[in-house]
């Protein structure tokens, strides 16, 4: 594993994974260094073809906040996030966050994500904090109704199955205190497309931690091709669908043995 080291006075550091993200990654990288100077960014590359992974390089080589890890090929969004995780991780981090190369996450907003994650908003401190879309003040900005409507019945379909109570698992504006990662088993993280968002929400409210969601307004890439397709959506379905019925049968073997037990010995 390449050493990353955080840059003085760093407080946190921001994972961006990219892949063909050329024409977003340099403002995204300029309006997050000036919206969170306290913040390092971690691009994280997947052998992008247009050059996004030689611009990374250039930027960081002029800001020592940027650090960049080139990954071998595009394994997908989740394989990307647990790399630069694993990484940020081990360079001492307190703060890890995450938000997309496109221009999606907003960050200005940062500050509703900071002030959740430590209660400076007069609220309990969360150990995630999600900037989330379908709370009240959330938004989306030039989505189709149909694309609204399956972020919306998705988000529904997951909570619903999986009994979270949080209304846009599928975010990825986050921020993460380094001890709710490290209570969780990155290593067993197989979700590699969107789904993986809710694959860590899940796995942070079974450790028993807090997640807290703040509005964020998404706006829709001005440039670039989105990387969602009906395969990733398939994944979504698929694994949420499983995990579901997993905990159902989960639930229905622990109310068996309860009944069992309180029964007694059989004569």
């Amino acid at each position: 594993m390449t050493a990353l080291v955080p840059s003085p006075g760093a407080l946190g550091v921001i994972v961006v994974p990219t892949y063909d993200e050329v024409d977003n990654l340099a403002p995204i990288v300029a309006r997050l260094r000036a919206a969170a100077p306290d913040l390092d960014v971690l691009v994280v590359d997947d052998a992008s073809p247009d050059g996004t992974g030689e611009l990374a390089d250039r930027l960081a080589a002029e800001d020592p906040a940027v650090h960049v890890l080139h990954r071998s090929g595009k394994a997908g969004l989740g394989a990307a996030y647990v790399h630069g995780f694993r990484h940020a991780l081990a360079a001492g981090y307190p703060v890890v966050g995450e938000m997309d190369a496109d221009g999606s996450h907003q960050p200005e907003q940062l500050s509703r994500l900071r002030d959740a994650l430590t209660g400076q908003d007069g609220l309990p401190a969360a150990d995630l904090a999600v900037g989330a879309r379908w709370v009240p003040g959330g938004a989306v900005v030039n989505w189709s109704r149909h694309r609204e409507w399956l972020s919306r019945g998705g988000n529904r379909y997951a909570r619903a199955l999986l009994g979270m109570p949080v209304h846009d698992a599928t975010s990825g504006f986050r921020l993460f205190r380094r001890a709710a990662l490290e209570a969780i088993d990155l290593d067993g993280v197989r979700s590699t497309g969107y789904v993986f968002q809710t694959d860590l929400v899940h796995r942070i409210l079974a450790a028993g931690l807090r997640v807290r969601e703040v509005p964020i307004t998404f706006i829709d890439r001005e440039r670039g091709t989105s990387k969602m397709s009906p395969a990733v959506a398939a994944e979504s379905l698929v694994r949420i669908t499983a995990w579901g019925v997993g905990e159902r049968l989960r639930e229905l073997r622990a109310g068996s043995a309860d009944r069992t037990g309180r029964r007694g010995p059989r004569p």
